[in-house]
């Protein structure tokens, strides 16, 4: 099969390509390859491939920076993503695109299913869901996959820079009341490949299993890394003041997934251990061994949102 993807050059598009290019055509479009809001630069590139499926990964992911720039995260989440689903559309391809928990308000108590209904609290979900909707709208043989907390390899993230925060400094503040599925793009890349062979079109939620808190989530990543002796402060939301307001609880349920027989993602914790161990090759051995050892956020703190899908 020959894919498309956009946002090539991201943490989850650099792992889509990891994970596809032993089996499949790659045409991998980073933003300097492929501007999404120049619809004409859009129909062009797809009519010159003609790829079998698209994987839209591109995306505006600063969640409070969407709030000083809304007319970028429309441009880009909205109607970039309209450029996509109809270019596809009109060459016959399959698409995937990448949504975010940020549809969600947070406001259930529980984590979120493909049919619940989806109340953003900020442009940046606002604009996310709009992309949805030109999706389903516009390309028949659409995937949406709604994901949360991503963090892989390839740029920053908050498992990178709360390792980097911690042999910087003697303690960190963290969030104590926002909860969510952390998800490691490795995993969610996988999930995708999957999908996409199939004609099982629809919504789904694909995030690694579970949910946590912001504090939750750092506690394991200093426990795997061996850095459990960096102290841990915890913080409310409301303290902080940021310009967007965050989904207490965005957690996802795989509902669909498991309808549809598709196979499950593992824990978040087996995926991050997995990550910090494999991918960024830290953890107790090194740290006893050899010493310390590594959605785009709007700061470099750590209590932060990174590149949340």
């Amino acid at each position: 099969m020959k894919i498309g993807i956009t946002g090539a050059g991201g943490q989850l598009g650099q792992d889509l390509i990891r994970m596809l290019e032993s089996r499949h055509e790659l045409v991998a479009w980073k933003h300097q390859d492929l501007n999404i809001t120049d619809e004409k630069a859009v129909e062009q590139a797809f009519a010159l491939h003609r790829p079998d499926a698209v994987i839209h990964a591109a995306a505006f992911t600063g969640v409070d920076a969407a709030e000083k720039n809304l007319d970028a995260a429309y441009m880009v989440n909205a109607f970039g993503t309209r450029h996509v689903a109809w270019a596809a559309h009109t060459i016959g391809a399959k698409m995937v695109y990448v949504s975010t928990d940020y549809v969600f308000d947070g406001r259930k108590g529980e984590p979120y299913t493909e049919g619940d209904r989806t109340a953003p609290l900020g442009i940046y979900g606002n604009s996310k869901l709009l992309g949805e909707k030109f999706t389903e709208f516009l390309c028949d043989r659409h995937f949406i996959v709604r994901t949360s907390w991503l963090y892989g390899l390839s740029g920053s993230n908050f498992v990178t820079k709360v390792l980097q925060l911690a042999k910087e400094q003697g303690s960190l503040r963290m969030v104590s009341d926002q909860y969510g599925s952390p998800t490691y793009t490795l995993d969610l890349a996988a999930q995708i490949a999957e999908l996409i062979e199939t004609e099982e079109y629809g919504v789904y939620h694909v995030s690694n299993r579970g949910f946590c808190s912001r504090l939750r989530f750092a506690e394991a990543i200093l426990e795997i890394a061996g850095l459990a002796g960096v102290r841990l402060e915890a913080v409310e939301s409301a303290e902080l003041s940021l310009p967007a307001e965050r989904p207490v609880h965005s957690g996802l349920s795989d509902l669909a997934l498991r309808r549809r027989g598709f196979g499950r993602m593992r824990h978040w914790k087996s995926a991050l251990e997995a990550f910090i161990r494999e991918d960024l090759k830290c953890g107790e051995l090194e740290h006893n061994e050899d010493g310390e050892e590594g959605p785009k956020d709007d700061s470099k703190r750590a209590d932060q949102d990174a590149d949340p899908a």
